[in-house]
């Protein structure tokens, strides 16, 4: 196989959506979720090659979720756990403006990807390695296979990228800060919102493991010491910060109806991720990045309404205008 632009693994799950409370019933749809999953097919709807990597079970959940991989041009390095099921999680739209996540993946086919997993997806080379905190949360293995590779891609040169994305209920900050931390000497890219950067971030001199809560700049600071060429910040609805040897670099949310925020950091991700796959300077990522989480947070689904490359300029088109 010849190299992929962006390589990334880690848990993919059906997700099944509510439009309402759980409680009471009625119509569920199922889609596919999953941090990684998203971000690859994001960069592969910009026109990048992407390969995702991942354990399914031998079912239909497991047989839905490749197929919509492969379907959105996503190259797929797979192995079916005899023994385990694919990830399930409900997703409650709970308000208009709170939605609840209900995780079933402890001991899913998703949690044993191993280094072996891994190994054969590097061997066909990519040029930009993309990982989150949530696989290492998985289980030992999945740790495993994540600081495998880390180790094996920074020393070949291939541009690392370190998305925090913490999840509360696979971990405590604890103990996300007791692995990620070791992980950033081999990121050349690392992604968090400003409430996260302690999780990554090297200690103050003389403030222990954990240390004081750090503010955005300082902890962005450290990150740069410690050999991260950019540390990128989201901020949601206020937009994004990339802190690099050049200063620090803000910009603004797209103002757009906001109608379902799930997967917008991934959106942002494969944005960012895709114009750097341009050779675009950080004003054009954070541009792109930007573009990207607006049309992910202006439609439905983790990944269902993000952008094709001719899309982009849609936003610059007035608010509630049709094309014609």
């Amino acid at each position: 196989m010849h190299p992929v632009d962006l390589l990334t693994f880690g848990e993919s799950m059906v997700s099944l959506r509510s439009a309402g409370p759980l409680a009471a019933g009625g119509t569920l749809n199922m889609q596919v979720a999953g941090a990684e999953s998203n971000v690859a097919i994001g960069v592969a709807r910009l026109g990048h090659t992407a390969a995702w990597a991942g354990a399914v079970g031998p079912d239909p959940h497991g047989e839905f979720i490749l197929k919509q991989l492969r379907g959105e041009g996503v190259r797929v390095h797979h192995s079916v756990h005899p023994d385990r099921s694919t990830g399930v999680m409900f997703l409650e739209q709970r308000t208009a403006d709170l939605s609840r996540a209900f995780y079933y993946r402890a001991g899913s086919a998703g949690a044993t990807i191993s280094p072996g997993d891994v190994a054969a997806a590097l061997d066909t080379g990519a040029r930009i390695l993309h990982l989150t905190g949530i696989t290492p949360a998985l289980s030992p293995d999945a740790r495993a296979a994540v600081e495998y590779a880390a180790e094996r891609a920074a020393p070949d040169g291939t541009v690392v990228s370190l998305d925090v994305n913490y999840r509360g209920k696979l971990w405590s900050r604890d103990e996300a800060r007791a692995v990620l931390r070791p992980l950033v000497r081999h990121a050349t890219i690392v992604i968090a919102s400003d409430d996260e950067l302690d999780l990554i971030a090297p200690p103050q001199a003389g403030s222990g493991l954990a240390g004081p809560p750090a503010d955005e700049a300082s902890a962005a600071t450290r990150l740069l010491e410690a050999g991260v060429r950019e540390v990128v910040v989201k901020r949601g609805a206020a937009g994004a910060a990339v802190y690099s040897a050049d200063g620090r670099l803000e910009a603004p949310a797209i103002a757009v109806t906001c109608v379902d925020t799930v997967g917008a950091g991934d959106a942002f991700t494969a944005g960012y991720l895709s114009a750097l796959l341009d050779g675009e300077d950080v004003a054009g990522r954070l541009h792109r990045g930007i573009l990207a989480g607006a049309f992910a947070v202006s439609t439905r689904g983790d990944w269902e309404g993000l952008p094709r490359r001719d899309e982009l300029a849609l936003l610059d088109a007035a608010r509630g205008s049709t094309q014609r």
